[in-house]
């Protein structure tokens, strides 16, 4: 039992760093490693097929990784803040902040990286204004990215040395816990005013999704 529990509490594994966000069950039913993957995400109520890239990065380069990706989005951007603090069971809250210049958002970013990298109760999607890309932070620290053409994002990635791997598994595929801080809900609402974010109903795509604007 003890060594399942300190298993569960390891951050690393390999050259593969987790952020304090979330760790694997006990067990650790998938190992965490550096990788990305290709899919495919179907709207069912708008019809929209896109191809998507699963991102696992260690926790040393994923917000970096994370702000290259968004320069890729142009100039300005549509943001989604996802919160599940208060939210009770599965479910979480989106605020939602249109049409925002993408490098005031960034920079509002900046100011909370600790709240986006190691609250496992954040999430942040940004969406670019002018075209159908979206790229996600979830709770799960796993970066998403939503758009007809991968190659730039692709590129980003190989920057970063960060590989295709077809098979893929992400920490969020089994069993995990989130983990957070009693300061991250705070800052949450601190982020969220600082963006301008607000709680619009059914304006948004479930999880892992393409926003709707």
């Amino acid at each position: 039992m003890n060594n399942l529990l300190n298993t569960h509490m390891q951050q690393q594994f390999g050259d593969f760093l987790l952020t304090d966000a979330v760790r694997p069950g006990p067990g650790v039913p998938i190992v965490p490693t550096e990788g990305y993957r290709i899919n495919r995400f179907r709207d069912a109520e708008t019809g929209v097929s896109l191809p998507v890239l699963g991102i696992s990065a260690s926790a040393d380069k994923v917000f970096e990784v994370f702000f290259d990706l968004l320069e890729l989005l142009g100039e300005r951007a549509h943001a989604v803040l996802e919160t599940s603090h208060d939210a009770g069971g599965d479910r979480h809250v989106d605020l939602r902040r249109g049409d925002i210049d993408l490098p005031v958002l960034m920079s509002h970013f900046c100011d909370f990286e600790a709240l986006l990298l190691n609250d496992g109760f954040t999430g942040v999607a940004v969406v670019a204004a002018d075209k159908r890309m979206e790229v996600q932070l979830d709770e799960h620290k796993i970066l998403f990215v939503y758009a007809r053409n991968l190659k730039p994002f692709r590129r980003v990635l190989r920057g970063h040395g960060i590989e295709l791997v077809p098979e893929l598994r992400l920490i969020s595929e089994a069993a995990h816990l989130h983990h957070s801080q009693p300061h991250f809900s705070d800052e949450f609402n601190q982020l969220a005013a600082r963006m301008g974010a607000a709680d619009f109903d059914s304006v948004l795509s479930d999880e892992n999704g393409m926003a709707e604007w």
